[in-house]
C-alpha cells in the first residue's frame, strides 16, 4: 500500500500555497516550476480541492488561488479525500469479499490499519506541516495564535517575529 503521487503532489502543492499566499493569491504556474510538477496536473488537482472548498480562485491580472479555510482547519485527510486519493490496506477496498468473495483472515488488521492512518492524517495541519517548513528553512514563526491559521484567508497579514 502506497501513497500515490497524486495524494503527494496535492500535499506539497497545498503547503506551498500556505507558505506563500499572505503576500496575495499563488500562480499555478509558480507552485509548478518550484515543486517540478506539471501545470495541467496541478490544474486538475486544484478543481478538486476548489470544489472540496479548500482553495479558493481569483481570476484576473494578479489572479491565482488562495487558501478557503484557515490552516489549522485543513488536515491532510481533507487533502487527500479531496483528490479522490484511495487509503486501503484492504485487499478488498472494504467489501470483505477478499478471498473467494468471503473476509480473509486478515482483513480485521488491514481495516485497523485503515483507520489508523486516517486518524492520523485526520491530526497533522496544514499549519503544522507549514510550521515544520519553515523551521527547516530557519525562517520567522508566526506570533499571534488567534490569528496563525488565517494569514492567507481575506487578505489578512500576520505579525511575525524572528
Amino acid at each position: 500500500m502506497r501513497l500515490t503521487t497524486k495524494g503527494r503532489f496535492a500535499v506539497t502543492a497545498m503547503i506551498d500555497l500556505a507558505l506563500r499566499c499572505a503576500d496575495g493569491p499563488v500562480t499555478l504556474a509558480g507552485i509548478a516550476d518550484r515543486q517540478k510538477i506539471s501545470l495541467s496536473y496541478l490544474e486538475q488537482l486544484f478543481g478538486k480541492l476548489r470544489r472540496f472548498e479548500l482553495v479558493s480562485s481569483v481570476r484576473g491580472p494578479g489572479g491565482g488561488y488562495a487558501l478557503a479555510r484557515d490552516m489549522d482547519a485543513i488536515t491532510v485527510a481533507d487533502i487527500i479525500a479531496a483528490v479522490d486519493e484511495p487509503l486501503d490496506a484492504t485487499s478488498c477496498g472494504g467489501k470483505e469479499n477478499c478471498q473467494d468473495e468471503h473476509r480473509c483472515m486478515t482483513h480485521e488488521l488491514w481495516t485497523n490499519l485503515n483507520r489508523r492512518m486516517y486518524e492520523y492524517l485526520h491530526s497533522v495541519t496544514l499549519a503544522s506541516l507549514v510550521e515544520q517548513q519553515r523551521q527547516k528553512a530557519g525562517s520567522v514563526s508566526v506570533l499571534h495564535d488567534e490569528r496563525a491559521g488565517t494569514a492567507c484567508r481575506s487578505g489578512s497579514k500576520l505579525s511575525l517575529t524572528a
